[in-house]
């Protein structure tokens, strides 16, 4: 990510018109005390995404007002309950865009990987999880212990669910808004929102595609995450999809995946989709 992008005007005037005729896109970003941060980030947002919203928990550093600066039009949520997974939610409520992309906003992720993203979707994908642990990928940003807990996280998915899930706990994530309510679940209130994302999806039997994405250092302040905290949570969450407890049915139908315009198979499912 390069600080040669923090004087792009966004919506940028030389946009890529790639996404012409296509869904609208809306990109969701949690915020507590970033505003140092969201000058690396909303910049780089592509200029056809069509809408931009940012769910601020209370911040007091001006991280309303730098968002304002930087994304007249951009869409403020105030969340004042604690936790990402309400954020997410309240966000995600909120988006009038039929393609939602997920972001953090203290430039760990690129938001020029959002077109990869978009793009599986088009493709045929209901839901799109980056992953820093493919070939592609990589991270900056975690510790030894983070990293085998991960590890063990997607292990145990492995051994639980016979899925192929490369990472479990990631931020950048992508869907199409009709398949909200089988992501959603009201008891991920934190950082293990994705991991139930993740694990709902695979229950629910969506079309998962995982996409490489590279998580780089925070650039300014202290993260939120609570490594022991939030990995019992994490681990929770596996635990409560493994026994059952929030198994869902609900499938995505040949008449939603139509009336989206895209086909009802990848090019290469062998390959590209995760069970």
């Amino acid at each position: 990510m390069q600080d040669s992008h923090l004087n792009v005007e966004w919506p940028s005037t030389h946009a890529s018109n790639v996404m012409a005729g296509f869904s609208s896109v809306t990109v969701v970003i949690p915020t507590l005390n970033e505003a140092k941060n969201l000058p690396y980030v909303l910049p780089r947002i592509p200029g056809w995404v069509s809408e931009v919203i940012l769910v601020d928990g209370n911040s007091q550093d001006g991280t309303v007002d730098v968002a304002r600066q930087l994304i007249p039009s951009i869409k403020i949520i105030k969340e004042m309950r604690k936790g990402k997974g309400r954020a997410l939610r309240s966000g995600v409520e909120a988006a009038t865009g039929s393609i939602i992309i997920t972001l953090d906003a203290d430039g760990s992720a690129d938001p020029a990987e959002i077109p990869v993203f978009v793009g599986a979707l088009l493709s045929g994908a209901d839901f799109v999880k980056g992953s820093r642990f493919m070939q592609g990928g990589g991270t900056s940003d975690m510790e030894w212990y983070r990293r085998l807990g991960n590890w063990g996280f997607v292990t145990l998915v492995k051994l639980r669910f016979g899925s192929r899930f490369t990472d479990l706990c990631y931020g950048y994530n992508a869907f199409w808004r009709d398949v909200w309510p089988v992501l959603v679940s009201d008891d991920a209130e934190g950082f293990e929102i994705e991991t139930s994302m993740n694990l709902r999806a695979l229950v629910a039997r969506l079309r998962v595609h995982e996409v490489p994405s590279m998580e780089y250092r925070r650039i300014h302040g202290v993260s939120n995450l609570n490594t022991f905290k939030d990995g019992w949570r994490v681990l929770r969450t596996i635990t409560k999809h493994a026994v059952g407890a929030e198994h869902s049915k609900k499938q995505v139908s040949e008449t939603d995946r139509r009336r989206r315009g895209w086909p009802l198979y990848l090019a290469n499912p062998e390959d590209q989709t995760i069970r």
